[in-house]
């Protein structure tokens, strides 16, 4: 078995395993040692389950035997952010505050993904409390980035999208509440997928905002990322917000070519203060979609100036509302980063949170409007490569997540936004494109991106221009 194993997607591990050429305990024991060897150089988890995952792969691999396969998640390792509960293993949302929790029970996303077959293998590291676009934790250590380890993996699902480009699990489930999936799987060369609020139950979740937080899926392919997103959707009971729009296979065929698709971009903050070469990457990428037979189309969406405050002030206030009898009890447990973000929201008044609502609800309105007959929005991802470690101000960092990209719209939209990767600067730093569809419409969003993928195939890359694994700190195999 080579290193290239470590970074097939799942749907080729899942034939392997399905043909009995490969076993869940196999496959497991070498995801394990290879986070042994990697993670003090990348930190990309807070905390690996090596006895748990093979007793998981265990059972699976006895599974295998008796002929049961559960499905395409069968045997597959799959790191889970550690802000996300899981029974009997810490979860510390990366702060020291929960250093020592220990849940009785799994997440709802957890319970899924479990019954779907997949191996937990450990919770990855974060941004503190997910509340920064950067996972430079104070505690646990800043992830760093596969492609350059002097840079930020993005945040704050920074960890599950170091371990994916690492080759250190085949999949994860990451949170968003305003680009905390999307922005880096960008920057890191990933695919991360953002689905409509509702879509994946929250429940088991420590929040940043109620109403703006989102659990989705990161991979290294689009299919990767449908066949998560089919293992983990689905109504939950005990959720008040979880839809009950039924789910599907997302991917269920693949697209040869985009005739009659028409993908909208609007040039008005979406576009505004990209760095050079990711403006000329994204413009190639349009192109390409162009000449696979999309029509592109400039429009105008109204209200983007007040939309961004709104955003803002809801994700602010409702983080503040949740941590306020932690943060009075426990302030010299928390950052000085996070209790900057705190501060600000403890500041924002009852009316001013029920303005930006009502500017929420009709910008989704605007929105739905402006997109009337276009099937997507298109734009850049990141607006900026990933910027060294500790380079900036824990007053800065409050916006980093408005720096790097321009993701957090999606989040109040609630419409479901996907992040795939689009090229590389001439430092060979990847950058990402964002497709955002109607509510509801990820099989839109995964049928266009899988085939965008698959006519240029980027994540290839991955096991040949990662730094480990071109000797930037020596022989890491």
């Amino acid at each position: 078995m080579t290193e290239q194993l470590m970074f097939q997607d799942i749907d080729s591990l899942s034939q392997l395993i399905r043909t009995k050429q490969l076993s869940p305990l196999e496959i497991t024991g070498r995801v394990l040692q290879r986070i042994d060897r990697l993670n003090p150089v990348l930190n990309a988890y807070i905390r690996v389950t090596p006895e748990e995952a093979m007793r998981q792969a265990e059972a699976l691999h006895e599974e295998m035997m008796q002929g049961r396969i559960r499905g395409p998640l069968h045997g597959i390792p799959i790191a889970v952010k550690d802000i996300i509960q899981t029974k009997g293993t810490n979860t510390t949302a990366g702060s020291k505050v929960f250093q020592h929790w220990v849940p009785d029970e799994d997440a709802f996303v957890v319970q899924r993904l479990k019954e779907a077959g997949a191996v937990i293998v450990g919770k990855a590291n974060l941004h503190e409390f997910a509340m920064g676009a950067t996972t430079e934790n104070p505690y646990y250590g800043a992830a760093r980035n596969p492609w350059d380890l002097d840079k930020i993996a993005g945040g704050s699902s920074g960890g599950n999208a170091a371990a994916l480009a690492a080759g250190m699990c085949f999949g994860a489930i990451g949170t968003d509440t305003a680009g905390s999936i999307r922005q880096p799987a960008a920057l890191t060369g990933t695919v991360g997928l953002k689905p409509t609020y509702g879509r994946v139950s929250t429940r088991g979740c420590l929040p940043f905002s109620w109403s703006l937080d989102h659990i989705g899926p990161m991979a290294r392919t689009v299919k990767d990322a449908a066949i998560l997103l089919e293992a983990i959707a689905g109504h939950d009971s005990l959720d008040d917000f979880s839809s009950r729009e039924s789910a599907s296979r997302y991917l269920a065929d693949s697209l040869t070519d985009l005739k009659g698709f028409r993908i909208a971009i609007c040039r008005e903050y979406f576009f505004e203060g990209m760095h050079g070469e990711i403006e000329r990457t994204v413009e190639q990428a349009l192109n390409r979609l162009a000449i696979l037979g999309a029509e592109i189309a400039e429009i105008d969406i109204p209200g983007l100036t007040d939309a961004q405050w709104a955003a803002r002030i809801i994700a602010q206030s409702e983080g503040y509302a949740f941590h306020k009898p932690m943060l009075e009890k426990l302030p010299h447990l928390y950052s000085d980063d996070v209790k900057f973000r705190l501060n600000f929201g403890k500041q924002v008044a009852a009316e001013e949170y029920i303005r930006a609502q009502r500017i929420r609800n009709k910008f989704i309105g605007d929105t739905l409007a402006a997109m009337e007959g276009m099937d997507m929005l298109a734009a850049p991802m990141n607006h900026n490569p990933p910027f060294n470690i500790n380079s900036v101000t824990p007053e800065e960092a409050i916006n980093n997540m408005f720096r790097l990209a321009k993701a957090p719209l999606a989040n109040l939209l609630g419409f479901p936004a996907l992040s795939v990767p689009c090229g590389f600067t001439s430092g060979n730093l990847p950058v990402g494109l964002q497709l955002i569809a109607r509510p509801f419409a990820e099989n839109v969003l995964l049928r266009v991106g899988d085939l965008y993928e698959r006519s240029e195939p980027w994540a290839g890359r991955l096991a040949e221009n990662t730094a480990f694994e071109s000797g930037t700190i020596g022989n890491m195999r």
